[in-house]
């Protein structure tokens, strides 16, 4: 099939039934099916696939998961760019990323670019911003543990969590964190004099536990909540961190977890991210901002 009619294939919306067809893909790529993620994007967010005009499932996805007032979204975060190895380097990926630009429109989009995809991410106007470095391994925590008070996360604590992440991320995402009781094995917050200083949530991928959303007032609270995290999981943790935060990347190498990649922290329509990145660690997923 010649590249020209590739280029012309429709992009469709997916919906949840198109889980397993996405899975299959990841898995076509070498990636982990990653079912428990794909399907938490596929209901907070919107999934974009092209089918195979043979008819053998989608040849190529994205998803896009909008923050803000949904009649006007301030943010869209686009992840789960990924092409069928048989199409691979024919213009699927271009052909996505156009589309996700058209659609978005004015609103301002981000992205976690690896090192393969971001030269074209460049030349669709993508701007790197920052780097997050994904660390993975059995956490025993480096010296005395911050005096910081971390619990399991209750219904009555939703609004100010939700208030406290609104501040951090810089838009409102009530319909990701909502999601986050059920989607997590673990959700817990630090307290100090009664008040909500940081949360983070513990949720499976494969073989680990991913930590994210990190969210947290300072660096000793952070510190706080990946080691209460730790302590009730026998499965390695994986988490993407800011690497700005030297000091929390620093402890977490030092209580064994070591570095596996870096990826590029990229922006479309605006000149940086939004929110208070100083109490923003790590991401739910980097496929989702």
């Amino acid at each position: 099939m010649s590249t020209p009619s590739l280029s012309a294939l429709p992009v469709r919306r997916l919906t949840p039934r198109d889980l397993t067809s996405c899975a299959d893909l990841s898995e076509d790529r070498g990636w982990p099916r990653e079912e428990h993620k794909w399907g938490l994007l596929l209901t907070a967010g919107t999934g974009y696939g092209i089918d195979d005009p043979d008819g053998h499932g989608l040849i190529g996805v994205y998803v896009v998961t909008r923050y803000g007032p949904q009649e006007r979204p301030g943010l869209a975060a686009i992840g789960m760019v990924l092409v069928a190895e048989r199409y691979a380097r024919q213009g699927i990926g271009r052909r996505l990323m156009q589309y996700a630009i058209e659609q978005a429109a004015t609103i301002p989009m981000t992205l976690h670019a690896t090192p393969s995809g971001r030269p074209l991410y460049e030349q669709l106007g993508f701007k790197a911003v920052g780097r997050a470095e994904m660390v993975r391994g059995h956490l025993t925590p480096a010296g005395p543990l911050p005096g910081i008070a971390t619990r399991p996360a209750t219904a009555e604590d939703l609004t100010a969590i939700l208030r406290l992440d609104t501040a951090v991320f810089g838009h409102d995402r009530t319909h990701v964190i909502t999601r986050l009781p059920a989607f997590t094995d673990q959700l817990r917050v630090a307290e100090a004099d009664g008040e909500i200083i940081g949360y983070a949530g513990a949720w499976p991928n494969m073989e680990t536990h991913v930590v994210g959303p990190l969210i947290a007032r300072d660096t000793e609270t952070a510190k706080a909540l990946i080691a209460s995290l730790a302590a009730h999981t026998d499965r390695p943790l994986r988490t993407d961190i800011d690497v700005r935060h030297e000091e929390l990347l620093a402890w977490v190498k030092a209580s064994g977890l070591e570095s596996v990649a870096f990826n590029a922290v990229m922006v479309y329509g605006t000149p940086e991210l939004p929110g208070d990145w100083t109490r923003r660690f790590a991401p739910l997923t980097v496929a989702a901002g």
